[in-house]
């Protein structure tokens, strides 16, 4: 009721701002740059907060009227020419040469703050504006490749979103069937990692004992769940998924359950890429679920690899002699792996490369290929198990040949893991998938061959 009282508030200041400016919103489909820059720069002079909140919130709905080439330009303006304050920021040079000292310093670090920060800042006082600025860096971030002039634009978007979207600011909420319908909606659509098909596929996903779901959001956006988490609580780790999403199951009664296993994490703002929540949720859910459930043993996620084909496909780097390449075009065959002599033959060249793709492949910046690697690794999480066939569908097929990965979250293991992978790259991971590499699965197989 907060939220809605300073919204009308909002609403009720930009109506009157809008009199007292005497403007219209505009009703055209076609909007020029020009005279929205002008805007800005009127914005930026300084107003009283009515007509300040109405301009702001005329700037944003121009905005909407722009077509594609208008944004561009109008973004190329505002990384060019919404800058510095030259003149003062010389003279904030000058005086911190004379004298330097705390005030001096002070006055520089404001003077050369780019007035599109300010701008931002303003256009964040209109109603719904924090939503509008997420939209707004969405469309920056498509037109961004090829025009890498609009990178120091982007870096002070960023700077203000990832200031407002702090974890402070965020509340986690477990989403479960009485949720309002329009939360439950976008959960359905934001689902990236495992398709959501219909009401009824969700409702097996948050509505059983044994099933949990938990997103975060923030008090501006109030019906938009930022990121979420499904999770299945379990007996043991799951290698595969589909025993996890089934139509027929048995629900795990909640106190068998000693595992809570996270098997899809999916972002849905683009506009907030590169402004990570992912690992204060997981860190959060399971002081939830610890409290919740105290006999809990395992936190673990059953993740995907998507970039696994695509390197083995295209790196330079790959492991592989002319045997093995001849044997992977065994992967076109349609439903190979129900060939149980071809899939065996194709089990002992992928798992050990599968194994040196996270422990070895990096790209030439030294990263891990892998961005969901990344992110829970970088969490403190370890690699704790390679997943044969763990995931058939088309995708997965497509993606890891099925391959799937379970990361633990050790709680107290967690910040020494953390602090290894962010300091050297290490990546810390269980024995068996270290055997991997050594080429253990391959030796077992030709024994059990021979």
């Amino acid at each position: 009721m907060a939220n809605a009282f300073f919204s009308d508030l909002l609403s009720t200041i930009s109506e009157r701002g809008r009199t007292l400016l005497r403007r219209a919103v505009p009703t055209n489909d076609k909007q020029d740059p020009s005279e929205l820059l002008d805007l800005c720069e009127a914005l930026l002079s300084g107003r009283g907060e009515a007509s300040g909140t109405a301009m702001a919130r005329e700037v944003l709905d121009r905005y909407h009227h722009l077509d594609g080439d208008g944004r561009l330009s109008f973004f190329h303006t505002l990384a060019r020419d919404f800058g510095p304050d030259q003149a003062r920021l010389l003279q904030a040079i000058e005086s911190w040469r004379a004298q330097a000292n705390g005030d001096d310093a002070s006055d520089l670090h404001f003077a050369s703050e780019p007035r599109r920060q300010e701008l931002i800042r303003r256009l964040n006082r209109a109603p719904g504006g924090t939503g509008e600025l997420v939209s707004m860096r969405s469309d920056l971030l498509s037109l961004m490749k090829g025009n890498k002039d609009l990178a120091a634009l982007d870096r002070d978007v960023v700077h203000l979103l990832s200031s407002w979207f702090n974890r402070g600011f965020l509340v986690l909420r477990r989403i479960d069937w009485s949720s309002p319908a329009n939360i439950l909606e976008k959960i359905i659509r934001y689902e990236a990692v495992h398709e959501i098909r219909d009401w009824d596929d969700l409702r097996r996903r948050i509505d059983p004992v044994d099933r949990r779901c938990y997103a975060f959001f923030h008090p501006a956006l109030a019906d938009e769940p930022l990121i979420f988490v499904e999770v299945a609580l379990t007996e043991s780790i799951p290698g595969a998924i589909a025993p996890l999403l089934a139509e027929e199951r048995e629900p795990v009664p909640v106190e068998r359950a000693r595992t809570a296993v996270f098997y899809s994490i999916s972002n849905t703002q683009r506009g907030l890429g590169g402004i990570s929540f992912g690992s204060f949720l997981i860190k959060q859910v399971v002081e939830e679920l610890r409290r919740e459930l105290p006999k809990l043993d395992n936190f673990v996620t059953l993740s995907p690899v998507p970039g696994f084909m695509q390197w083995v496909k295209q790196a330079t780097d790959v492991p592989l002699n002319d045997d093995d390449r001849s044997l992977l075009e065994g992967l076109s065959k349609p439903d190979w792996f129900e060939n149980a002599e071809l899939a065996t033959q194709l089990r002992a060249v992928l798992e050990p490369l599968a194994a040196y793709y996270f422990l070895k492949a990096r790209t030439p910046k030294g990263r891990l290929i892998d961005s969901v690697a990344r992110f829970h690794l970088g969490n403190g999480a370890r690699l704790e198990r390679i997943n044969w066939l763990g995931d058939l569908s088309p995708k997965g097929m497509r993606e890891s040949a099925g391959i799937m990965v379970n990361y633990l979250y050790r709680l107290d293991d967690i910040e020494k893991n953390h602090e290894a992978y962010a300091n050297t790259g290490e990546v810390i991971a269980s024995s068996a998938v270290k055997k991997l590499l050594k080429g253990e699965g391959r030796r077992r197989l030709d024994m059990r061959l021979g």
